[in-house]
């Protein structure tokens, strides 16, 4: 290319960003070094005086460099119930929590169940939205025949709820969770579970409402873990079966963690999730005032099962962190009848704070949260090397923490909608002071400083799919002629 007048050949274009001096933190190891960022990736890894020159030069000396979390377990209730929650709010909560990524549920209203519901929720986001996310689409037994075409839209996976939730989307018949399942075999996309048996829930929950039973345990008491225990190894023999893909959502369960062990070491394409209130909170604290806000489903069980899902987390039995944020008003919360309640709360934006507080109380190592909360998602939704990881050629997706800040937590400080928290009045040690979505920095010191719009829709990169006993699948049984055993 010609050189223009007053150009100085040798010397580099300048990178956008120079983070200096900081502390970069991987699942394998943390290292001091600077990051050159340009565009939206990252550029360069160093000591500082070997960056090229830099439009913008930002000191984090004394701070970690987390890759950004990503949390495949939001509720951001768009469209269809923005006096929960919006794109707008709910990114902003996750961007003040250091979070980059987000992968939303699918049920909102309409459900995302359908290429136009996709592209209504698609529009939303992209409008709104200042970090990344992917879109679930829905797993029902209705809408079989659309799962390819909602895959080639740009579905990061699919949500089966066996369970009821917000919405009260029908569970599948068992029948057509094996087909769904078939289909996703040979899409290879992951399942999102919700592993909750719905005959059993259902069946307890309304004779306990007949016998009267309205009190804040009795929600526990209808789903009591055998109804999380035998969704997970119906679901686990499906995919071993199939070939699919799945991961369980909200595992609260200490009694699951055998078999979660079982159906990896059998060799199911098995991932699994808990969240930071199935290890902070009890459901003996629903006993005392106001505890009824922590009604969720599966509901938060005794403090005794705490230590199991701790020590599954930090051993990779359970592969990461997520937060099931699930915003209501503040009205839809509290009450005197448990079985009026709205069930979840916001949690997307204190998640981070929560992990790096058991990291400062030595529960694990800050490289395993970086591992939980980054890089397994990136690895089981086929993001990792562009999301998860801070190396060359990846996404400039980066929290910025300051170990030793101490903050408490707070409903006010919320920048969710949903003005609720689980966890009012607890303090914590270690906060994301800065984040940024592909190079462009979202939130710093609790705010939001980045327009709507930034956040785009991300597609997994999956690895090539492996079906099973394809012989047997519905699409090969309906052949005429078709023998059943090859």
């Amino acid at each position: 290319m010609p050189i223009m007048p007053g150009h100085d050949a040798t010397q580099p274009e300048p990178v956008d960003i120079v983070l200096a001096d900081g502390r970069i933190v991987n699942e394998n190891g943390t290292i001091a070094a600077s990051i050159a960022i340009s565009g939206g990736k990252i550029v360069a890894i160093g000591e500082d005086r070997l960056m090229p020159p830099a439009r913008e030069r930002i000191s984090v000396a004394g701070k970690h460099i987390l890759p950004g979390a990503i949390d495949v377990h939001v509720h951001f209730r768009d469209p269809g119930m923005p006096h929960k929650e919006d794109w707008a709010t709910g990114s902003a909560a996750a961007a003040v929590g250091g979070v980059t990524t987000v992968f939303d549920m699918p049920n909102t209203l309409p459900p995302t169940d359908t290429l136009e519901s996709f592209q209504l929720k698609l529009a939303a986001a992209k409008s709104k939205s200042i970090v990344d996310f992917g879109l679930y689409g829905l797993l029902g037994e209705h809408n079989l025949g659309q799962l390819p075409e909602l895959a080639e839209a740009g579905a990061m996976g699919f949500k089966l709820f066996l369970g009821n939730t917000t919405g009260d989307l029908p569970c599948p018949s068992d029948g057509a969770v094996l087909e769904g399942f078939e289909i996703l075999a040979e899409l290879g996309l992951r399942c999102s579970i919700h592993a909750e048996n719905s005959p059993i829930l259902f069946w307890r929950q309304n004779k306990l409402k007949a016998a009267g039973r309205d009190d804040v345990l009795a929600h526990l008491a209808a789903r009591t873990d055998v109804v999380a225990v035998e969704a997970l190894n119906r679901a686990c023999t499906l995919a071993e079966w199939t070939g699919a893909r799945i991961h369980i959502v909200h595992e609260s369960s200490a009694r699951s963690i055998p078999f979660i062990r079982f159906w990896k070491e059998r060799g199911v394409d098995l991932t699994v999730e808990t969240l930071p209130q199935y290890l902070y909170l009890s459901a003996e604290e629903m006993l005392e005032p106001g505890g009824e806000v922590l009604r969720m489903n599966p509901p938060i069980r005794e403090k005794a099962q705490q230590e199991p899902l701790w020590q599954a987390l930090v051993d990779g039995t359970i592969d990461m962190i997520s937060t099931d944020h699930a915003p209501h008003a503040i009205d839809e919360k509290y009450g005197p009848r448990v079985w009026d309640l709205a069930c979840g709360f916001p949690g997307v934006e204190t998640s981070m704070a929560l992990m790096l507080t058991a990291v400062a109380k030595g529960r694990m190592s800050l490289e395993r949260y970086v591992a939980i909360a980054s890089s397994a998602p990136a690895r089981a939704f086929g993001l990792y090397g562009r999301k998860g990881v801070i190396r060359p050629g990846a996404d400039a997706d980066l929290a910025i923490v300051d170990l030793d800040k101490r903050a408490t937590l707070s409903a006010a400080a919320l920048h969710s909608r949903g003005k609720v928290s689980a966890y009012e009045g607890m303090a914590v040690k270690g906060v994301p002071v800065m984040t940024f979505v592909r190079g462009r920095l979202v939130a710093q010191d609790g705010e939001v400083v980045a327009a709507p719009g930034w956040g785009e829709l991300v597609r997994p990169q999956m690895a090539a799919p492996a079906p099973r006993n394809l012989n047997t699948t519905m699409k090969a049984i309906l052949k005429p002629g078709q023998q059943p055993w090859g």
